[in-house]
């Protein structure tokens, strides 16, 4: 018969096996967080963000006027369930880019009327079908294209990539901020919250965590590919020392999905490959859902697919690990 001391000595067993059996997250052979990349998933698209809604993950696509797939002779967006593969009804005709983050059951979805145009609107849904829209901010003479947003203790934080006016932009490609307390008035912070004016730097995926704002963007180096940066008060940044994130790979070209038509596998196989870019990424069940694409950077672009077995949390202090 076990006694009430026995009882106790056994959950001290149970805790310490515990903690001698917590998954520690994978390294490659730098120290990087090890992306475990699956393969090409689709061609022709490149902004994608996937989320978690309602306890499934989601992909958020930015359908150009190109896609092999798109016969309606205008870009929109759409969510892709990535379980069954079953897409949403499209909604945001005539949009373009853009990015999706979800809060409070609500999908909310950035854009574009136009590439290099002045507007950043919304889109917000709490089942995927019938959308809101609002106009988030109009700034006369900026080249806006890419956004992506992210919440701090204060609020809501977007970052928006801009070509112009050139006293904000530098060189093209540039990040800047604004600041929202509800999402319908923003606040666009003062042009030295940027990142950076001095190079190719386009900005993609944005996160915070604990103080810090991570930045992941692409930045022109043997190729193009992706880094990140981080900064307590989006003006003074500090860049990963195990940058960079993701770079070009022929594990890029394996294929993931099965559904893809012979024609399509032969554009994957043929392709040039010098680019990494458009990576964002979601948690669920602790472990790290990720989209990114590859190609030439030249028109000839792909989906891909990869995980990272670890949480959010660990992913972006992974990237700066303690001295």
């Amino acid at each position: 018969m076990k006694t009430p001391k026995d009882n106790l000595l056994f959950l001290f067993f149970l805790i310490a096996l515990s903690s001698c059996t917590t998954k520690q997250p994978l390294v490659d052979n730098e120290g990087r967080p090890l992306i475990i990349r699956s393969g090409t998933i689709d061609v022709d698209l490149v902004e994608t963000t996937p989320v978690v809604f309602k306890n499934k993950v989601y992909r958020y696509e930015y359908v150009r006027k190109g896609y092999w797939g798109n016969n309606t002779g205008d870009s929109y967006f759409r969510f892709v369930d990535t379980e069954t593969g079953k897409p949403t009804p499209s909604f945001a005709k005539g949009f373009h880019l853009g990015s999706a983050f979800v809060h409070n059951e609500i999908v909310y979805v950035t854009g574009v009327d136009i590439w290099d145009g002045e507007q950043i609107h919304f889109f917000a849904s709490k089942d995927l079908v019938d959308w809101d829209h609002w106009l988030a901010l109009e700034l006369p003479g900026f080249g806006i294209f890419n956004t992506s947003m992210t919440r701090d203790e204060e609020g809501f934080v977007l970052m928006f990539e801009i070509g112009k006016p050139d006293e904000r932009s530098g060189e093209r490609f540039t990040a800047n901020f604004a600041k929202s307390k509800d999402l319908k008035k923003w606040e666009v912070l003062s042009p030295d919250h940027n990142y950076a004016k001095d190079r190719y730097t386009a900005p993609h995926c944005l996160r915070y965590l604990d103080g810090y704002y991570y930045n992941f963007y692409l930045e022109a180096h043997d190729g193009y590919e992706m880094r990140v940066v981080r900064s307590k008060d989006l003006i003074q940044w500090e860049a990963s020392p195990l940058n960079p994130v993701l770079k070009a790979s022929d594990e890029d070209k394996r294929i993931a999905n099965p559904n893809l038509s012979e024609k399509l596998l032969e554009e994957v196989s043929n392709a040039i490959n010098i680019n990494n870019s458009d990576i964002d990424f979601c948690e669920f069940n602790g472990k790290l859902v990720i989209n990114y694409s590859w190609g030439n950077q030249r028109g000839e672009e792909f989906l891909a697919e990869g995980y990272y077995e670890g949480t959010l949390q660990q992913f972006l202090l992974g990237w700066f690990p303690e001295e």
